[in-house]
């Protein structure tokens, strides 16, 4: 056994998580594996705006990267450079040391990051999602701005205050939109000082319509909705610049607010660039069968790989967390493939829709292609978000039912008293500067 062969997998995301858990289940401990995450947990990202909006705890949405990976070893570090003709991988571990691991198969996972964009302000006063830390911090945020405008007797203050602007109308910044509203309507009704303070919530992008992926009538769906419930949607527009006393739009209103959220998408992690490998539109360039073109060794998957779409020639499969998990499958079998257990096969795949969280008993779906609204398209969302994440399901469940039938717990968990989670370009997993 001590000279089995050891493949590196570098990213416990939605691709690492699912290709480290069924290469473990083929190999049978014949190969070492060796997950580097910087995280013990796998983070299931769909369900994070429901953890901002305290509907879910947070250990419900990380699923430990042990579970399920029996025989896969997991290094607690940050990938720093992989030597590609070395095969030699180097990382920081959690205490700051430094660590070189030899691989004979390498499959990269490593995920996506913030886009940043080069907007002045955004950088100093925006809020990321893309992490727990973010999404704790988020809920404390809101929470604190309704208590804080309660408190003060100046008109001004008091609607900045009360202004929520999210900027990103795609997944996240929808569903961010849409718990944030219901929970700032939850903490303002218990203070009466607000009554006839309104509560003023903008979704801004760039995008002729809200949720550009999705099919145009669950697009003009979700817009109903959130407009229904008095979300203002500002789409063609942009955030010009950021302040400490407000946000620019690209129409020239300044909104007086302490609250930008930054939705606007993501970006491949920067270690993929540093490989020095052929990238496309910063993606590693994979073929079908998901290996990189002169090394067979090299595999990636994920939001890090562009990924040929076989089922539309000429493009690359999209960043999207059901790709992601397909992939991270198909990379497993290939790999399996390549010590000849198996037959290795491109990436195909067939969409089986999507699901959008509108909050309360609302959301947009269109499993199979068939557009659905309302509580049946709730009754989807979750069925489809039980199904997808790989533990915890009756815990989830538990906490939806409570949610349903128990009020809402509106306090500030004081987790937080930095004056930001600052918005950086770091990996998801990675924390973001709690401090107590």
């Amino acid at each position: 056994m001590a000279n089995r062969q050891r493949v590196v997998i570098v990213g416990g995301g939605f691709a690492g998580f699912t290709a480290a858990r069924h290469l473990s289940r083929i190999a049978k401990g014949a190969v070492e594996i060796v997950l580097i995450n910087p995280t013990d947990y796998f983070l299931y990202l769909p369900l994070l705006p429901e953890v901002a909006a305290g509907i879910l705890d947070p250990r419900k949405v990380a699923i430990p990267l042990s579970r399920g990976s029996r025989g896969v070893r997991h290094l607690l570090a940050s990938v720093d450079r992989v030597d590609v003709e070395g095969r030699r991988v180097e990382c920081t571990d959690a205490e700051g040391g430094h660590r070189e691991l030899r691989y004979d198969r390498l499959v990269i996972a490593i995920g996506s990051v913030n886009k940043l964009l080069p907007v002045p302000g955004v950088a100093e006063y925006a809020h990321g999602f893309r992490s727990i830390a973010e999404a704790l911090y988020l809920r404390d945020h809101l929470i604190r701005q309704i208590e804080l405008a309660d408190a003060t007797d100046d008109a001004k203050e008091r609607t900045a205050r009360c202004t929520f602007v999210v900027v990103g109308a795609g997944y996240t910044g929808t569903e961010v939109a849409a718990q944030g509203q219901l929970l700032t309507r939850d903490v303002e009704r218990h203070r009466p000082g607000l009554a006839d303070q309104p509560l003023r919530w903008i979704l801004v992008d760039k995008a002729p319509r809200i949720l550009p992926e999705l099919d145009e009538r669950l697009s003009r769906t979700a817009h109903r909705t959130l407009a229904d419930r008095g979300v203002e949607i500002r789409t063609g527009t942009t955030v010009s610049e950021a302040t400490a006393e407000g946000v620019k739009l690209s129409d020239g209103e300044f909104v007086p607010t302490r609250s930008l959220v930054w939705c606007v998408g993501v970006a491949v992690d920067p270690l993929v660039e540093a490989l020095g490998l052929p990238t496309r539109k910063g993606r590693l360039l994979v073929d079908e069968y998901l290996t990189v073109p002169g090394h067979p060794e090299i595999f990636a998957c994920g939001d890090s790989a562009a990924v040929p779409d076989l089922t539309r020639p000429g493009e690359y499969t999209a960043m999207t967390a059901q790709h992601a998990t397909r992939q991270g499958r198909r990379a497993a079998l290939n790999v399996a493939a390549s010590y000849g257990r198996g037959e290795r096969r491109p990436y195909r795949h067939s969409d089986l829709g999507f699901v959008v969280d509108l909050a309360g008993a609302k959301a947009a779906a269109n499993p199979l292609g068939v557009p659905l609204s309302g509580i049946v398209a709730k009754a989807v969302t979750r069925g489809y978000h039980l199904l997808s994440v790989p533990g915890g399901r009756t815990r989830i469940a538990g906490n939806w039912l409570l949610d349903a039938v128990l009020p809402r717990q509106t306090v500030q968990l004081d987790i937080v008293r930095a004056k930001a989670v600052p918005l950086t370009s770091t990996a998801p997993e990675r924390p973001h500067g709690l401090t107590g």
